[in-house]
């Protein structure tokens, strides 16, 4: 197990956790559990540095999967509104358990490589519930971070050996994570067949995930003092 582990209980009324091809535009549809990008996301807004890589282990399900529909008026991208049904999951609660490594992509940030630091910074924004607002898939869906021991109290699934959920989205790699020679330079989408075994799903880490397809090429963000994007990364008067 890792030193710098972190696990949190994250919950809210609606959640739409949903492949980005079905989000140009029409009738959304969530998936019947987070994604691994989404609960990336709830915990980059909970704390977040170029330094580290947050890396989702577990995700553990409490509540029965339910769903919703809600008739939507979303903008048209040619202007005016349109009728939409979205399909959200209800009454949703997770628990998460996680870790960040260091991301080898920016040796220029190597000086701030403080575990420790990093580690008790993002425990105490779990506390606090993050440093930015938290939503389950989408901005309508507001969720809310507590600090909770993975595995404790009953959940829905505890006794139900298996289930799987067919081919599925991972998430999005972009240029600065990027693990190979392969998606360096490029966004890219990945795919695997997760199932749940006992109401918990154990993730692939990106690198492992059986398919992928490369969106587009993108460049890695820089930081430095000539970008005037540093704030944050000088500790004690040195700059990393």
């Amino acid at each position: 197990m890792h030193p710098n582990i972190v696990e949190f209980e994250v919950f809210g009324d609606y959640a739409l956790f949903s492949d980005p091809v079905m989000r140009v535009g029409g009738e959304k549809c969530t998936y019947q559990v987070p994604t691994y990008e989404a609960l990336k996301g709830i915990l980059s807004s909970v704390y977040w540095k170029p330094t580290i890589t947050w890396v989702i282990d577990k995700v553990r399900v409490l509540n029965p999967i339910q769903t919703e529909v809600k008739g939507i008026r979303p903008i048209k991208y040619t202007g005016g509104n349109d009728l939409s049904f979205y399909t959200y999951l209800k009454n949703c609660r997770y628990q998460v358990m996680a870790h960040f490594e260091w991301n080898e992509n920016r040796p220029e940030l190597a000086g701030d490589r403080n575990e420790n630091k990093h580690h008790n910074i993002a425990k105490r924004m779990i506390e606090k519930g993050g440093r930015r607002d938290i939503f389950l898939g989408t901005r309508e869906c507001q969720g809310y971070v507590v600090p909770c021991k993975f595995g404790e109290g009953e959940g829905h699934y505890d006794n139900i050996q298996e289930l799987a959920f067919g081919l599925m989205y991972h998430g999005i790699t972009y240029a600065d994570e990027a693990f190979s020679e392969e998606t360096k330079n490029f966004m890219t989408a990945r795919f695997w067949y997760p199932k749940m075994q006992n109401g918990v799903i154990t993730f692939l880490r990106p690198e492992k995930c059986p398919l992928y397809k490369k969106l587009r090429p993108m460049e890695m963000k820089t930081f430095s003092e000539q970008d005037n994007n540093f704030i944050g990364l000088k500790e004690f008067g040195e700059v990393y």
